[in-house]
């Protein structure tokens, strides 16, 4: 398996809060952060991630 990380769309330039995920992971979602790519990165179920980012879109999570 090819590591394919990409930075999310929604991170500007700005060197800010930024994440990246593996697209090339198939059955699993690797996220890390992109300040600290040889750092940790949290693996979650595509389904968990799928979850995760609809919730996201709909407004589901702001606090």
């Amino acid at each position: 398996m090819t590591e394919r990380w990409i930075k999310s769309s929604y991170s500007g330039n700005n060197g800010g809060d930024c994440i990246e995920i593996d697209a090339g992971a198939p059955a699993s979602v690797p996220v890390r952060d992109s300040k600290d790519p040889s750092g940790p990165a949290l693996t979650f179920q595509q389904a968990t991630w799928t979850a995760f980012l609809t919730a996201v879109k709909a407004g589901d999570l702001q606090g």
